[in-house]
C-alpha cells in the first residue's frame, strides 16, 4: 500500500468519525446533551449524603433480613418445636 493511498484512507475514516459526531447534538438525545451541566458543590454535596442515606437505608434492611433468617428463625423454630 503506497503512502499516499494509506493517508487517502486514514482522511475518509476521519471524515467519517467527525460526520457522526456531528449528529450527536441533534439526534433524540440532544436536547439532553444541550441541558446537561456539571452540579455545583452544593447540589453535588447533597446527592452525595442522599445516596449515603440511602445505602445505609438499604444495608440497614438486608443486615435486619439476615438476622430475622439466621438467629429469629431457628429460635423460633426451636420454641414451636419444628
Amino acid at each position: 500500500m503506497s503512502s499516499e493511498k494509506f493517508i487517502d484512507k486514514a482522511w475518509e475514516i476521519q471524515r467519517k468519525i467527525e460526520k457522526r459526531f456531528e449528529r450527536l447534538g441533534k439526534g433524540k438525545y440532544g436536547r439532553v446533551f444541550k441541558m446537561a451541566r456539571n452540579p455545583d458543590p452544593e447540589e453535588y454535596t447533597k446527592t452525595a449524603q442522599m445516596t449515603a442515606i440511602g445505602i445505609l437505608i438499604i444495608g440497614f434492611i438486608g443486615f435486619t433480613i439476615y438476622i430475622l433468617a439466621t438467629v429469629v428463625a431457628p429460635w423460633v423454630a426451636d420454641k414451636i418445636g419444628i
